[in-house]
């Protein structure tokens, strides 16, 4: 895409910020070159706005904001976890993705979520996300890809099972996974 190219909004994945301790600078950067809607904890706030990193949402009802940039909405949690706060009011105000950068990752958190907005997560080093059966992609020999949950009836070319839960590519090319459920989160390794 050329810089004369006019980015709308909800076109880049929103950002959900959850944790920082465990990423990377550069990656960041990646993530945030088109301007996406930034969401942040009342955790993550202050350092993502030391960072001087415009934020949009901070998601806690007690967030103090005055300290912070100037038109920060806040969204209460209620009965969910920021996690669940935040996908559910990207899903009602119809992003069609978003990245979300963590230090901890519990697949429970987004689970019902996978049909209704696409998501990639940051773990440390890892990219996490859900696949359905027959999804394919290109990897060079010797990447290293995980299953998150293990499907029914697991049918995979181009990987070769080296420990549980835990593949190699076994040469340049695709890789694709078979099994009998609607999806299933794969992760691998940020280069």
């Amino acid at each position: 895409m050329s810089s004369h190219h006019i980015v709308r909004e909800k076109q880049e994945p929103a950002l959900l910020v959850l944790g920082l301790d465990t990423f990377t600078d550069e990656l960041l950067g990646q993530l945030l070159e088109w301007s996406p809607t930034v969401l942040v904890t009342a955790a993550t706030a202050e350092k993502v706005d030391a960072m001087g990193i415009k934020l949009d949402i901070v998601i806690d009802p007690n967030a103090n904001t005055e300290d912070l940039q100037s038109d920060i909405k806040t969204i209460p949690t209620g009965d969910d976890n920021p996690t669940e706060t935040a996908l559910k009011y990207l899903v009602a105000h119809n992003y069609p993705a978003v990245n979300i950068i963590t230090d901890e990752f519990l697949l429970k958190d987004y689970l019902l979520f996978v049909d209704k907005i696409n998501i990639v997560i940051y773990n440390g080093d890892q990219k996490i996300y859900p696949i359905a059966s027959g999804f394919s992609k290109w990897k060079p020999a010797g990447e290293r890809i995980s299953l998150i949950n293990h499907p029914v009836s697991l049918h995979i070319s181009g990987l070769q099972n080296i420990a549980a839960e835990q593949y190699m590519t076994t040469h340049d090319g695709f890789f694709t996974p078979q099994f009998d459920q609607p999806f299933i989160f794969i992760s691998e390794t940020i280069v």
